[in-house]
């Protein structure tokens, strides 16, 4: 059962605080239902505009959505926010789901868009 608390996300903001210092990003980092872990890019470098100012990154499509900086950027964030300890062992054709935690990026928030 997906799991995350308060211990395991401390243990993952050093990386994610460096990947944001080193693109320039500013965010915020939450547990929802303690399962999730979820960052909320407020604003930054990188220019999100073509997908509008709030918008939910699909963890699974980063590769195919996103090109240069912004792919890079979301590369390496969604490693950080994984860990070391990230695991999937899910089925989806037994209906059996079983990872470490799951993951959400959102880029701004729906009363506070993301700015460059």
């Amino acid at each position: 059962m997906a799991y995350m608390n308060q211990q395991r996300k401390a243990e993952r903001m050093p990386a994610i605080k460096a990947v944001l210092k080193k693109y320039g990003m500013k965010g915020s980092v939450s547990v929802r239902n303690h399962m999730t872990l979820v960052v909320t890019v407020k604003s930054g470098d990188i220019d999100f505009s073509e997908f509008g100012d709030h918008y939910q990154v699909n963890p699974y499509w980063i590769e195919t959505n996103y090109y240069g900086a912004a792919r890079d950027f979301l590369l390496e964030l969604k490693d950080a926010m994984l860990g070391h300890d990230y695991f999937d062992e899910s089925d989806a054709q037994v209906d059996y789901f079983h990872c470490s935690h799951y993951i959400d990026i959102n880029l701004g928030k729906w009363n506070q868009p993301y700015i460059v």
